[in-house]
């Protein structure tokens, strides 16, 4: 049976080059908003030309996609490490910590509802937006579903497609929390989060 094969040195300078323009218009988004932001601004932050950009991205919208696609992976590894309502409750606490902090590293909230005002005249960021949703949903209902003894929580399946519809909205709504209400007492949304958790995960 062959090994693993490794990456050759072009290989790993293209996925550090995608990464750094990645990081780069994340950056640009957050403080310029979407539209602001142009290809040239994002090439400047990123601090190489706007032709070598365009060598890995057609335009900023194919960033976006790239952007949501990363975004999704980081989610589902999350995810692939809950084992109780307790790791979900301070997942949630240190996301909306990274919202609030305007963390470059994580999906900015007003970015995401940016990005989802967008999706109703880019169908690329629709479909990217409801595929990632749809990956999201799947991943916690399997976790929900799974045996115990498994690390899940042993749900019924039907209950668990329910709880992670209501798990998700929860989430959309503290996004929208992080900007409206950044200075929310820590010791109130936590005791928030964890009720909530609890009330959703509990059998």
């Amino acid at each position: 049976m062959k090994g693993k094969q490794a990456c050759s040195p072009e290989t790993t300078r293209a996925e550090v080059q995608r990464e750094r323009i990645l990081c780069a218009a994340q950056k640009c988004f957050i403080e310029h908003g979407f539209h602001a932001a142009s290809m040239a601004k994002i090439a400047e932050t990123a601090g190489i030309s706007a032709g070598l950009t365009y060598r890995y991205f057609e335009n900023k919208s194919a960033i976006v996609l790239a952007i949501i696609e990363r975004q999704l992976g980081e989610n589902q590894r999350h995810v692939g490490q809950l084992r109780t309502c307790s790791d979900l409750a301070a997942e949630l606490l240190a996301l909306f910590g990274s919202w609030r902090a305007r963390d470059p590293g994580v999906m900015n909230a007003a970015l995401y509802l940016e990005l989802t005002a967008e999706s109703t005249r880019d169908p690329q960021i629709a479909d990217a937006l409801r595929i990632s949703d749809d990956a999201m949903r799947r991943e916690l209902e399997a976790w929900m579903s799974r045996d115990r003894r498994e690390g899940g929580l042993g749900l019924p399946p039907a209950v668990a497609a329910t709880r992670v519809f209501i798990l998700q909205t929860f989430v959309k709504g503290l996004a929208v929390c992080a900007i409206r209400n950044p200075a929310i007492d820590q010791a109130a949304l936590k005791s928030a989060i964890d009720a909530q958790v609890e009330q959703l995960l509990t059998p």
